[in-house]
C-alpha cells in the first residue's frame, strides 16, 4: 500500500461508507487512471484525505466553542419547553 493511502486510511472513518454509495459507475471511475495520469490510489486517497480535512475543521470548529454550542443548545431547549417551536416539516423548506 502506498504511503498515501496508508495515511488516508489511517483513521478509518465514514469515508469508506461514502464510497460505497457511490453510483457503480462513478466507483468504477474512481477505479480508472485519471486523464491527467493520476494513479486510481492518488485519486482515492486524496479524496478520502479532503473529507478527513473538513472533518478536522468542523471538530476544530466544535472544539473551540463549547461554551457558545452549550448557550445555544440552553436557548433551544427552553424554547422548547415554552412551546416556541414547531416541527420540522422537510417537505416545506
Amino acid at each position: 500500500m502506498t504511503e498515501l493511502l496508508e495515511r488516508a486510511l489511517a483513521k478509518p472513518s465514514k469515508r469508506i461508507a461514502k464510497l460505497k454509495t457511490l453510483p457503480a459507475s462513478e466507483q468504477d471511475a474512481l477505479a480508472k487512471p485519471a486523464p491527467t495520469g493520476a494513479t486510481p490510489t492518488k485519486r482515492i486517497a486524496s479524496m478520502i484525505l479532503e473529507e478527513l480535512q473538513d472533518d478536522l475543521i468542523c471538530d476544530r470548529a466544535f472544539a473551540s466553542s463549547p461554551d457558545t454550542l452549550a448557550k445555544l443548545a440552553a436557548t433551544a431547549m427552553t424554547e422548547y419547553h415554552a412551546g416556541k417551536t414547531q416541527e420540522l416539516d422537510p417537505e416545506t423548506l
